[in-house]
């Protein structure tokens, strides 16, 4: 296997796009868009006799405890012996590493927990914290919008139809940074409710233009009496739209803009010719007192299934390494995960 970078578009997104397990974050435009934060980006394609078989997006990510080498959500492999693409991907960033002084090397893997043993096997180990959804929640959305609508959690169709007939409830989406300007209003109170560090103005906003270009994202707002009480970044990427970023006030409890935000989602992705929406990170059945139960009980009852990746994998190059695990473990503990 010989692996070379990748410096064409079309070439990279027509492989991805034929992938069946894939997200956005080894398209081409999030590569565009952690550019475009000071992040190094490398596209490598994996050659067996002179054919693609397989991509991974590479960052470097920089943190003032160390830097890092970071394949998120990746490599996709499309044909070819799992284990020896990953084998020889990990040789070509070793290399890459020492070049850019990186501490150690982390894969965010979307293979099966079945492919657990071949990280095990390599040398990597488990990451204290994930930096990517490792358990998500998918809903199959190719049926008719009456049949999504049947699968759904009664509770959470009841409350779809109620916003529905609402006359104060509006649902707007766009990407205009005044509705971005509305949506970061939403997200952080959310943030300071929950106890979690937000993105800044300029991330999000960064995020945005990257996939706004392809016609890849909307900022959904739901208003109640002209007020924004619920707000969502939706990614559609490759047939599959992607609840990536979302915030909701809670000044309002019992009028359910929140659900009829998700509906009108999901609705647009079926009309972008999405077969997926993927409702991103959830929490195990059964877990109880975690920060995610409530929007995961939320998440779920749109219908759907649960599908767990390997855990994220650490391969350590130097002791340096040990300080970033040291405050990773602790700032999981601390936020309860």
């Amino acid at each position: 296997m010989i692996l070379n970078e990748i410096k064409d578009k079309k070439t990279w997104e027509d492989f991805v796009s034929s992938c069946e397990e894939k997200t956005f974050c080894q398209s081409w435009n999030w590569g565009i868009f952690n550019q475009s934060m000071g992040d190094k980006v490398w596209r490598f394609g994996i050659f067996e006799d002179e054919k693609l078989i397989a991509v991974a997006q590479v960052l470097k990510i920089k943190a003032r405890r160390g830097s890092f080498i970071f394949v998120p959500h990746g490599p996709l492999i499309k044909e070819g012996d799992k284990r020896d693409v990953i084998k020889n991907t990990l040789e070509e960033l070793k290399k890459l590493a020492k070049n850019e002084s990186a501490s150690f090397i982390r894969f965010s893997p979307i293979l099966e927990m079945g492919d657990t043993n071949i990280f095990k096997e390599l040398g990597f180990k488990n990451a204290p914290i994930h930096m990517h959804p490792e358990l998500t929640w998918e809903l199959n959305i190719s049926s008719s919008e009456e049949d999504i609508l049947k699968g759904m959690r009664k509770t959470t169709r009841y409350l779809i139809r109620q916003a529905e007939k609402n006359p104060e409830v509006e649902i707007i989406s766009g990407t205009s940074d005044e509705l971005l300007n509305d949506f970061q209003k939403v997200y952080l109170e959310t943030a300071e409710r929950q106890s979690f560090t937000p993105f800044s103005f300029n991330y999000l906003k960064k995020e945005v233009d990257s996939f706004k270009e392809n016609d890849q994202i909307l900022i959904f707002l739901g208003k109640y009496n002209g007020e924004v009480i619920s707000s969502s970044i939706i990614v559609y990427y490759s047939g599959i739209g992607f609840y990536h970023q979302g915030a909701t006030l809670l000044k309002y409890p019992k009028i359910p803009v929140s659900y009829l935000l998700q509906w009108e989602a999901i609705k647009e992705a079926k009309k972008r010719g999405c077969r997926l929406y993927n409702f991103w990170g959830v929490i195990p059945e059964g877990v109880k007192n975690h920060p995610w139960a409530g929007l995961s009980l939320f998440k779920k009852g749109f219908g759907g299934k649960e599908k767990e990746y390997v855990k994220t994998q650490d391969y350590v190059l130097s002791a340096k390494y040990w300080l970033t695990y040291i405050i990773e473990l602790i700032r999981r503990r601390k936020r309860h995960l």
